[in-house]
């Protein structure tokens, strides 16, 4: 059993423990004796400051031993531990985790994993309709011919082209030609993420006038995801190019302030049913007399 209380003779030999820290240590790289350590039986640990730079809360560790009724305190081992205050690198994350969006590239490759929740089989061309299909021999057979055309593989071990009214032409029209499509985690995961960006909850959305949805600049998508979100294509907007939630909204909203017309001036009115009284004296009945008597 571990005893709590230090060996003497291996508490003592404190001189024997920096002689083997200095010969481990670069010169003037030992400082002063912090604490003994009781390890086991007859067996403690020195601890002596490091003095490096380099090494800011390390300390050098000299664990010495002897055996039972020896009095002879012998050298275990030496060496560098950091101590509760120490200067330590940042915990090592493998490469899956620390990478974040926009971190590849030109020419980098991102490979994903067989087992990638994300993704799921796509269609193979090994799918049997059901046997009680009406349609399920001649299904058969149009899946038989259609099998080499889809397999699994890199995109450029997949065909080109399909044959016009196939099997594999209608897998290409719905998107469901390739080896691996999105899973519903891979959907959710997506969903959540661009609603996270460009979604009702965000600052910009916040304050908009009106919401996606009701915009001239949406541009829909297709499939279960074409039901939430859209692709903005105002090139002044701040999503411009984006998928954007429908409940997302910004100052471009194609209505928020449709710029008015210009005011037309009233056409004139002219009014040949009102008798004009002009007076027969004044400056305007002599004006009437000289174009009479010219």
């Amino acid at each position: 059993m571990r005893s709590r209380t230090p060996d003497r003779l291996c508490a003592e030999a404190v001189e024997l423990a920096r002689t083997a820290a200095e010969e481990a240590a670069s010169p003037g790289q030992v400082g002063d004796h912090v604490e003994v350590v009781a390890d086991g039986d007859r067996v403690v640990t020195h601890y002596f400051t490091c003095l490096d730079p380099g090494y800011r809360g390390w300390r050098w560790a000299v664990t010495v031993a002897r055996a039972s009724r020896a009095k002879i305190v012998t050298l275990d081992e030496t060496v560098l531990l950091p101590g509760p205050d120490a200067l330590l690198a940042p915990e090592w994350v493998p490469w899956s985790e620390r990478l974040r969006p926009g971190d590849m590239g030109p020419g980098d490759l991102l490979p994903t994993e067989a087992d990638d929740l994300r993704l799921e089989p796509g269609w193979s061309g090994e799918d049997v309709p059901p046997p009680n299909s009406v349609l399920s021999e001649e299904m058969t057979e149009l899946a038989d011919a259609e099998d080499a055309d889809v397999s699994a593989g890199p995109p450029s071990a997949q065909p080109t082209a399909a044959e016009r009214g196939s099997i594999a032409s209608v897998a290409e029209e719905l998107g469901m030609r390739r080896a691996r499509v999105l899973s519903r985690y891979g959907l959710h995961t997506a969903a959540d993420r661009w609603d996270e960006s460009h979604g009702a909850k965000t600052p910009m959305a916040q304050a908009a006038p009106a919401s996606c949805v009701s915009c001239g600049f949406l541009i829909p998508i297709g499939g279960s995801l074409g039901q939430a979100f859209g692709i903005c294509g105002n090139e002044f907007g701040p999503a411009d190019g984006h998928v954007v939630s429908l409940a997302y909204g910004c100052g471009g909203h194609s209505e928020a302030a449709v710029m008015p017309k210009p005011p037309r001036p009233a056409p004139p009115v002219i009014d040949e049913t009102v008798v004009d009284v002009l007076p027969l004296t004044g400056p305007a009945a002599t004006e009437e007399e000289d174009l009479g008597h010219a």
